[in-house]
């Protein structure tokens, strides 16, 4: 009999997923509750593969050997709480693909922020020093996908808390633990200690052979280490203090000392600025050092990376004010950073879909740097209520268009126009790539 194999949710991991149980002989079905996109439905007809979208076979996916769930999909839809009563074993996309990958390096990367920055930090560093390395996860193509249609030696891995959730021998040669601040809690029973627990599950296997690359300067982190010791070689990064081993800022500039021979730049040098990417650039340069990658090509690496669209991106300046497109910004830790990183004037274009954001931490740096809060969101009352009384402007609008033209007319030569909504995207816009396009659209038709 061959392996059935259930694939729920055809996004981009469901469908990496199915294509690698394909490959692999299992008998594969993928089942959507919503409706498939075309290019995803041709891509499983081509390769032979059974689907349903709009609805879900109880029948077909309870009869299954082995499910892949999305990392969508919470553990209290009924769905779920039909697969697990039944006792069918569930896996992340990212444990199938970590499955047949056997003998590769892997770089894992999670965090609340900053993670597709590091991973495609990373993975500039592993390509800029000439190794077979893809990046896959939430950046990019799924693991699985690219396990079945083009394997490399190196894999560097964005990995969120939900893939995580579902893992059991999913073990990377080196973890990264960026920061872990609230997000998603509604998915973790209200528990911080939950979501803390999840994102410390990228180095529950890891043995001393493998690196656990840390943030000192994280509470929850350090907390969480004082109490459940890490089994693999663990290696902090601060811009706090100076340390023997791991990454630091002394004197202005950058340290990585991994094995007694530190990489030392000037933190002026790196191509990516503000307080947040010093700690997305250690993590990156460390993860190098730990696979023996030459301190040059690092230094060349942090120097000559181009940030990601949609993470604090740089659009134009116009009439002396300059545009910068942080949409990929969906929680208000992300806003913080943001704002955090610039010392120019501000009018910050916000909003979307509220997941009950608290803005109390961005609070003082909005009566500090934000001269004016233009909303952008069909509901713009959380903002409002939190908000008006720190900033002198607040304008209420429902269009891209019209917060561009009012940030515009807010502005004045110097300042500086971001996008940076602490919001999901669904209420005006397909998603956050959709919001960040239109917003660099509106901009380059002023």
């Amino acid at each position: 009999m061959k392996h059935k194999l259930i694939i729920l949710g055809a996004g981009e991991s469901g469908i990496g997923a199915a294509l690698l149980g394909k490959q692999q002989g299992y008998d594969v079905f993928v089942s959507d509750g919503g409706t498939i996109t075309d290019n995803y439905k041709q891509e499983l007809a081509v390769n032979h593969i059974s689907f349903e979208e709009g609805h879900h076979s109880w029948d077909i996916i309870l009869g299954a050997n082995e499910i892949v769930k999305s990392p969508g999909i919470p553990e209290k839809s009924e769905l779920m709480k039909k697969v697990r009563e039944k006792g069918i074993p569930v896996i992340s996309e990212i444990e199938l693909a970590y499955r047949f990958s056997t003998g590769k390096k892997i770089i894992a990367i999670t965090g609340s922020n900053g993670k597709s920055t590091t991973t495609a930090l990373t993975y500039h560093i592993f390509k800029t020093a000439g190794l077979d390395v893809a990046m896959v996860g939430n950046i990019g193509v799924s693991y699985a996908r690219q396990v079945a249609t083009a394997p490399a030696e190196y894999y560097v891995i964005e990995i969120s808390s939900f893939q995580l959730d579902d893992i059991k021998d999913f073990k990377p040669h080196v973890a990264i633990l960026l920061n872990i601040t609230p997000d998603h809690l509604d998915r973790y029973e209200y528990k911080m200690e939950n979501y803390v627990a999840s994102k410390f599950r990228i180095a529950m296997n890891q043995t001393e052979e493998d690196f656990f690359i840390y943030c000192m300067d994280d509470p929850e982190i350090m907390q969480h280490l004082a109490q459940q010791p890490i089994y693999s070689a663990s290696i902090p990064f601060t811009i706090m203090k100076p340390l023997k081993e791991g990454g630091f800022i002394a004197n202005d500039q950058l340290n990585i000392d991994v094995n007694g021979d530190p990489v030392i730049m000037s933190m002026y040098d790196l191509s990516l600025k503000g307080k947040h990417n010093l700690y997305n650039s250690m993590a990156a340069g460390i993860a190098g050092r730990t696979m023996d990658i030459r301190k040059e090509k690092i230094r060349e690496s942090l120097t000559s990376f181009e940030s990601l669209e949609h993470r604090m991106e740089y659009v134009t300046t116009v009439k002396g004010i300059d545009f910068i497109n942080d949409s990929k910004a969906t929680n208000v830790n992300s806003v913080w950073f943001a704002l955090e990183s610039f010392d120019k004037p501000i009018v910050l274009i916000m909003g979307g879909v509220d997941k009950g954001n608290n803005y109390d931490a961005i609070r003082d740096l909005v009566k500090e740097k934000v001269k004016a809060i233009i909303c952008m969101g069909v509901d713009n009352t959380p903002i409002v209520a939190a908000l008006s009384k720190d900033t002198p402007l607040m304008v209420n609008t429902t269009s891209m268009h019209d917060a561009v033209q009012a940030a515009f007319k807010a502005a004045t030569k110097g300042d500086i126009v971001m996008l940076s909504p602490a919001c999901a995207s669904f209420d005006l816009f397909k998603n956050y790539e959709d919001r960040g396009r239109q917003f660099k659209e509106e901009v380059k038709a002023l």
